[in-house]
């Protein structure tokens, strides 16, 4: 009796094991089918994610989980382990990240351009403005409303630069600092009549619903590219570095590049693809880099 006691322990002690193994296994599966990749949201709000992680997923079988926020939060997120990779716009920042060892390589994926969009009646006149500096010192000159992001985004880290290179430091009732995602800015901008810069994947894809119109474009300077960096698995070894290399891999294959170069709203493309690329510091056609008239 005693004996039939031990025995039925121990299979029940070792189905306890097997069924604890089988448990652990399908979780570690599910967590490598899924990849975390936090982004800016321009890559959401242009709708191109969308349109593009669906052929990755049926291709790969793994899942992808977006989270959209500003630039500067992405790069937090992956300095703290909490994502497996970042797709942000802030190439200096990325760099750093990067040589701090939060990051194992940057690759490149694709570019498009910042503009300067404002009330038809351009009231800075920034429109007959020669370069991106220019424009600045208008709208400083004339205290015309001006809505910042101010959330320490890829765009919020553009529009700092380019104050800096005019020499001017924002300040006074005309400058509003929002703390805010790009859609919500340019609705705030419409609704005071105000300036902003904006990318413009997210411009082409909100422009309908705008009052505001492109005011300035083509300065070199406003040449917006896009990044993808693994987060570094020896500093988080529990991160997907495995669906963050693949994904890594198809985005930047010739499929997903050409994929990329045909997403296009209303007939107009929003980025052009540059895995593997330099990029120009003007356009050698003459568009000075406008994405819109290639």
């Amino acid at each position: 009796m005693a004996a039939s006691r031990f025995n039925r322990s121990i299979l029940l002690l070792i189905s306890s094991f097997i069924l604890f193994g089988a448990e652990r296994l399908s979780a570690d599966d599910q967590t490598q089918s899924t990849v975390r990749l936090a982004t800016t949201t321009s890559t959401e709000n242009s709708g191109l994610l969308g349109y593009l992680l669906p052929y990755f997923e049926r291709e790969s079988g793994i899942k992808t989980h977006v989270i959209a926020v500003g630039t500067g939060k992405a790069l937090r997120m992956g300095k703290d382990g909490d994502v497996d990779l970042i797709l942000v716009h802030a190439k200096p920042a990325e760099i750093a990240f990067i040589e701090a060892g939060y990051g194992v390589q940057r690759h490149g994926v694709m570019y498009n351009d910042f503009v300067l969009v404002g009330p038809e009646n351009d009231p800075a006149d920034i429109q007959q403005a020669k370069d991106a500096a220019d424009t600045l010192n208008r709208i400083s000159a004339r205290q015309q409303k001006f809505i910042s992001r101010g959330d320490d985004s890829g765009t919020h880290k553009k529009e700092l630069s380019l104050w800096e290179s005019a020499g001017i430091e924002p300040e006074g009732a005309w400058y509003m600092e929002a703390g805010q995602g790009m859609g919500k800015v340019l609705q705030m901008a419409g609704e005071l009549d105000a300036y902003t810069l904006t990318d413009r994947g997210t411009w082409l894809a909100y422009q309908e619903r705008s009052p505001l119109s492109i005011r300035f474009e083509g300065d070199p300077r406003l040449l917006n590219p896009y990044g993808i960096i693994a987060v570094n698995p020896e500093r988080y070894p529990d991160i997907n570095y495995k669906g963050a290399s693949e994904l890594i891999n198809w985005i930047t294959s010739a499929k997903a590049q050409r994929l990329i170069g045909d997403y296009r709203i209303n007939g107009t493309r929003l980025f052009i693809p540059s895995a593997d690329t330099v990029l120009p510091t003007s356009d050698a056609e003459g568009n000075n880099g406008n994405p819109e008239s290639r």
